[in-house]
């Protein structure tokens, strides 16, 4: 009777321990953790991992704790359908994730099929969201609204200039340049290259050769940072004093690393930096103690979890679809990047581009400083 006794016991906890396990929500992270774009990959995945860190500190969602699930894409389109599926094989129902918009659009396609509702922190292009997609948003802001930020800026500040637009052939980069060649257009002015070039070479002496000859005063790229630093190194080996003006492609400490002084005088376009924001200064910190600097894309998925905290308390459920209709109803999400409410689409109602120029700091690091305004 005593074993009984016990055997009871031990099923009964069991079965209690199951259900506190059930009762986990399963947030999967997805981007490049491996790869060239591994420190964006690391920005996404740290971000996530702090904020779960706090809120389960602090309760959880809804009394329950979040389990995080780390995908790695490689930024490859395939491999991160790959990661979809599998995230909806371990019964991931929230992600934070993809980096490029190549990835993130046809990942997106897997998550709405199968009720995952996600935020990418940093895929920009249009078809993110104008697919209209039940389960799709972001933190971050679009192409069309970047281009547009660097069309004012040229048309301001580089009239009877050349500009050339060169793109690396991808979903972010091709879009960021053809709405850039758009906006100029419509502004009366003609691009004197508009160019692709393949992603992974180390050898891009073909557009140099193009963009001396032509004598280019501007280079509006559309692409991310280590193509961008070596086309800048091989133009100043060139003897050329083209500016280039990119986006968030581009926010990253390697993109000095690898271009060394040829990225000073880059100028790009991202949102005011959440690092610098006061209230942030205990969790600019944590990150610090950990050895990692929060950049770029780090707080824009801190972000998107304290969103799907938010949601769930407001459906009073962590049911995705039930959390989509109150991010797709306007409510004012209260975040590391300050207030966010989202349209019908899942854009942000606001998206704040700034112009930074990269330059050498106080303490000689190369480092890009917002413009003043």
């Amino acid at each position: 009777m005593k074993k009984l006794w016990l055997s009871s016991v031990v099923l009964a906890a069991g079965l209690a321990f199951a259900s506190v396990a059930q009762a986990q929500i399963k947030l999967g992270v997805a981007g490049p953790i491996t790869g060239p774009n591994a420190p964006f990959g690391a920005q996404l995945k740290n971000g996530v991992e702090m904020a779960v860190k706090n809120i389960n500190a602090a309760g959880g969602i809804l009394g329950q704790q979040v389990d995080v699930e780390v995908g790695d894409d490689v930024s490859d389109p395939k491999q991160g359908v790959s990661v979809a599926n599998k995230f909806v094989g371990d019964g991931v129902t929230l992600v934070v994730g993809h980096f490029n918009s190549g990835v993130t659009i046809p990942a997106s396609e897997v998550y709405a099929d199968n009720g995952v509702l996600f935020i990418t922190p940093s895929a920009t292009n249009e078809k993110v969201t104008d697919r209209n997609l039940w389960n799709a948003f972001r933190t971050c802001g679009r192409d069309d609204q970047q281009a547009k930020v660097w069309s004012d800026y040229a048309v301001a500040n580089y009239k009877g200039k050349k500009i050339a637009i060169v793109h690396d052939k991808t979903t972010y980069g091709e879009g960021l340049a053809t709405n850039a060649k758009k906006f100029l257009n419509e502004a009366g002015v003609t691009e004197s290259i508009f160019e692709g070039v393949n992603v992974g070479e180390k050898d891009y002496s073909a557009i140099v050769t193009k963009l001396k000859a032509q004598g280019a005063d501007l280079l509006i790229w559309g692409g991310l940072y280590t193509e961008a630093a070596l086309i800048l190194k091989q133009l100043r080996d060139q003897g050329m004093n083209t500016v280039m003006l990119s986006g968030d492609g581009i926010t990253s400490a390697d993109f000095a690393t690898i271009g060394g002084d040829a990225v000073i005088g880059t100028q790009m376009t991202f949102p005011p930096k959440p690092e610098n924001i006061p209230a942030n200064a205990a969790i600019v910190k944590q990150f610090k103690d950990i050895g990692f600097n929060p950049e770029a894309y780090t707080f824009y998925s801190y972000a998107a979890v304290e969103i799907f905290k938010q949601a769930a308390e407001e459906a009073k459920s962590v049911d995705p679809q039930k959390m989509a209709e109150v991010m797709h109803s306007g409510k004012v999400f209260k975040t590391v990047l300050g207030d966010i409410s989202y349209d019908k689409k899942g854009d942000l109602t606001k998206a704040g581009y700034v112009l930074y120029t990269w330059k050498k700091g106080p303490d000689g690091k190369i480092d890009y400083f917002e413009n003043p305004s």
